[in-house]
């Protein structure tokens, strides 16, 4: 077992096991390592300490869920959402594949693929020379599965394994989370208008804060196409760039995602920690 594949079990057994509040010597020894190694490994790969990591699990966020709705809204509309302005999440700029590109089937289009190691799991990443085109954790959908999903999405496409054309995608991501700074990254993705209205919309819900399928449907003009945004919410080709695991029930409750609702937890409560560490950073 390597360090990635520790520190992603330790993540996991906390999320599982919250509710029992595990010590430190319990989850160290989980993943056989001593405590002060443990705790110097968890802190390199995740950024934050165990203790805060743990602190942001039991976290009731979704009983706020209500009162950030009205900044949602409003932000949604400084940014002109309607207009079709671009929207920005770390500087995230959004390109929708163009009706010739997809008429064109990817023809002429160079795609490069790898899988790295993160603490969160390990991700699947592909991109074009325009952008990220898609990632997905490997342990939820197989490596296999993710790449000939992408070939049937750019059949005409030349896919080529290129990990080091990759990695910028995953170095960059957990980068920003850790300094508190935003990078720059474009993604170029393919889907209907309607869903990639709802990722654009996603790309409005601010760092460490939560939306419902209710309010994105509302930030589009369609109160009553929650269940269609939910759709489109899972449909998303681009984990942790798209935020769609910022996305509850009006409950609060966490409802689906597409990598598994334990991974949902852990991927919440490690953005609202790294949030939190930058704040308190002098």
């Amino acid at each position: 077992m390597n360090d990635y594949e520790r520190i992603e079990k330790a993540l996991a057994y906390m999320v599982a096991n919250t509710a029992q509040q595990p010590r430190l010597e319990t989850v160290a020894a989980h993943v056989h390592l001593s405590v002060f190694h443990f705790q110097r490994l968890f802190c390199r790969y995740v950024g934050i300490s165990p203790k805060r990591f743990l602190q942001a699990l039991t976290l009731e966020r979704g009983k706020c869920l209500i009162a950030s709705s009205r900044s949602l809204l409003d932000t949604a509309h400084e940014l002109g959402l309607s207009s079709g302005s671009r929207l920005y999440d770390h500087f995230v700029q959004l390109e929708a594949v163009t009706p010739g590109e997809h008429k064109g089937q990817g023809e002429g289009v160079e795609i490069s693929y790898g899988v790295h190691p993160t603490a969160l799991g390990e991700l699947f990443v592909a991109v074009t020379p325009r952008g990220i085109c898609r990632m997905g954790f490997v342990d939820a959908t197989s490596a296999d599965e993710l790449l000939a999903k992408l070939s049937r999405e750019w059949p005409r496409s030349t896919l080529s394994h290129c990990p080091e054309s990759t990695r910028y995608a995953v170095d960059l991501l957990f980068a920003a989370a850790k300094q508190g700074t935003p990078g720059s990254i474009s993604l170029h993705v393919t889907g209907t208008n309607f869903q990639i209205a709802v990722w654009r919309a996603l790309l409005t819900i601010p760092d460490g804060q939560l939306a419902s399928y209710s309010h994105l449907a509302q930030v589009l003009g369609s109160p009553k196409s929650s269940r269609a945004v939910g759709n489109a919410v899972g449909a998303n080709p681009i984990a942790l760039w798209i935020p769609c695991h910022r996305v509850v029930q009006q409950s609060g409750a966490l409802g689906g995602y597409r990598w598994g609702v334990a991974r949902k937890r852990l991927v919440q409560a490690w953005e609202l920690a790294q949030l939190d560490e930058t704040a308190l950073a002098p």
